[in-house]
């Protein structure tokens, strides 16, 4: 299960910036996931309330934002939803769609006091 590293990687880079402005606790954590990131959120709500018991982020609460799959035709630019990995334009039907969002596993935002 990757999403128990992902869950620590979060924790990891909350925590190193809550000690670096010497915050007392993580009140939120709020992040990007992309569509094609490949992470199952249960599974990472799951894992990330396992890892911060104990932590300065033991109450915080996880925000997840998905970031839809978006691709921009070569083509004829139009912007477009890649729905089951069909990168075929929609409206000039060639597959030269270039992946403008929906690959993103970033922590966006954190509160801290």
């Amino acid at each position: 299960m990757h999403e128990m590293a992902i869950a620590e990687g979060i924790l990891d880079i909350a925590l190193d910036y809550a000690a670096k402005n010497d915050a007392k606790t993580i009140g939120c954590i709020s992040l990007l996931l992309g569509e094609m990131s490949g992470v199952e959120t249960e599974a990472l709500t799951f894992c990330f309330s396992a890892v911060v018991r104990g932590t300065i982020a033991e109450d915080a609460k996880l925000k997840l934002h998905r970031v839809p799959l978006m691709g921009r035709c070569r083509s004829c630019g139009k912007e477009v939803h890649i729905e089951h990995y069909d990168f075929i334009c929609p409206a000039c039907h060639t597959g030269q769609l270039d992946i403008i969002s929906g690959r993103e596993m970033q922590v966006e935002y954190l509160e801290v006091e």
